[in-house]
């Protein structure tokens, strides 16, 4: 009887041992396949995507920027989203301003629109609502920012707004003024400019104060504390360990652009060639984004935009198109005659790879190095630009045909 009974106890043993054996095994095997989501990411895709929201005191979107950034390059693109951009957003079913899905279905929907709207998939989003913001801006020693004139107007509730000019340091309650204030004269472009240069500045901030956020873990939790997202903790330190390493002087910086329109009593941007310019220009700044060449992502390409046909303004808004695609344009000027029947994109540098992506930008293959001897050349201009397009009856305003 006594040895049935260990017997008995043998057998119960074992099958404990089996289950513990199983346990351990099951809990090496979850934490070996335990993943970084930014991780995964970077390795995935190689640049990483994060929607950016700046919430106001009533917890509406402020402002909101799209950071691209190319880790094996320290680059970066910022497109800012102006509020009011308007559309026929789906997860209304209706027209509206961009700011009111946020408002009324919440960030994810938020997102997804913003992700069809720019045709890029976008993983991540960081929240931080306007006081958090402000102390953040504290935390990180203030955000320097340019200022063209001084600022000095007392507001229609008496509240006076007061800045001096120049490329200053603004700590938290000098940057609360900087994106409240409107001045008589100024317009939403204005605005909007504001908004995206504190964004930069913010990463500028980050980039100048990485080593002391994570100096331990107690610093960063003190940053961290100040921002929703929808990462772990772990992976919100990957995040902003990776946002840290950008180069925060060459951060390309897009808007949406378009007409504005008046629908249901408030003014709507409803963006260029109905939404497609904005991909275009996104797609195009990835792809300088993920060139690891050095003569590629180093600076920002001069364009001269010739006009070499009858139609008036063409030059000017084929300007605005490559002004937003991230491309530094001189003033539109008109070509040495203006019957020309093709468009012709001059390489002045002799970078075949710049060259190709100019031409994709308008869908022109028709790229040729400057010739003395030819008419189209300009002397004056190889000084001073890297590319000189001039337009021919081919281009549509948007697309050589």
């Amino acid at each position: 009887m006594k040895k049935k009974i260990r017997n008995e106890q043998k057998g119960l043993l074992f099958i404990a041992f089996i289950l513990i054996l199983a346990v351990v095994l099951v809990l090496i095997f979850s934490f070996a396949l335990k993943t970084n989501a930014v991780t995964e990411v970077i390795n995935r895709d190689s640049n990483l995507k994060t929607l950016f929201i700046v919430e106001d005191e009533d917890s509406e979107v402020l402002f909101s920027s799209v950071m691209i950034y190319y880790p094996e390059s320290y680059k970066a693109a910022l497109i800012n989203l102006p509020a009011h951009t308007g559309s026929i957003w789906q997860s209304l079913n209706r027209v509206d301003k961009l700011k009111s899905v946020y408002s009324e279905l919440g960030v994810e929907s938020y997102k997804q629109e913003v992700e069809k709207l720019l045709g890029i998939k976008i993983p991540f989003y960081i929240i931080l609502d306007f006081d958090d913001f402000i102390k953040l801006s504290d935390y990180l020693g203030g955000m320097r920012v340019f200022i063209s004139e001084p600022v000095d107007f007392v507001s229609e509730s008496g509240e006076r707004w007061l800045l001096p000019s120049g490329a200053i340091n603004l700590d938290g309650d000098k940057i609360a003024v900087y994106l409240k204030y409107r001045l008589p004269e100024e317009n939403e472009y204005d605005v909007q400019e504001r908004y995206q240069n504190c964004m930069a500045a913010f990463l500028s901030g980050i980039h100048d104060k990485k080593y002391e956020i994570f100096l331990n873990e107690d610093n960063f939790n003190i940053y961290s504390d100040c921002f929703v997202s929808n990462l772990t903790k772990e992976e919100e330190k990957t995040l902003i360990q990776q946002i840290a390493d950008v180069d925060s002087e060459s951060i390309v910086r897009q808007t949406i652009t378009g007409s504005l329109r008046r629908v249901d009593d408030q003014f709507l941007l409803f963006p260029d060639n109905n939404g497609e310019f904005i991909k275009e220009a996104v797609r195009q700044t990835i792809a300088i984004l993920n060139s690891t060449a050095d003569s590629m992502t180093s600076r920002v390409y001069v364009i001269e935009i010739q006009n070499g046909t009858t139609v008036q303004g063409l030059a000017r808004n084929t300007a605005i198109l490559f002004q937003n695609a991230s491309y530094d344009v001189l003033s539109p000027v008109n070509a040495n005659r203006n019957d020309y029947e093709e468009t012709i994109i001059i390489d002045h540098i002799g970078n075949e790879t710049v060259a190709k992506l100019v031409g994709e930008f308008i869908h022109c293959t028709n790229i040729k190095e400057p010739d003395a001897e030819d008419e189209v050349f300009d002397s004056s201009s190889e000084a001073n630009v890297d590319f000189t397009i001039i337009l021919g009856k081919d281009f549509d305003g948007r697309y050589v045909r």
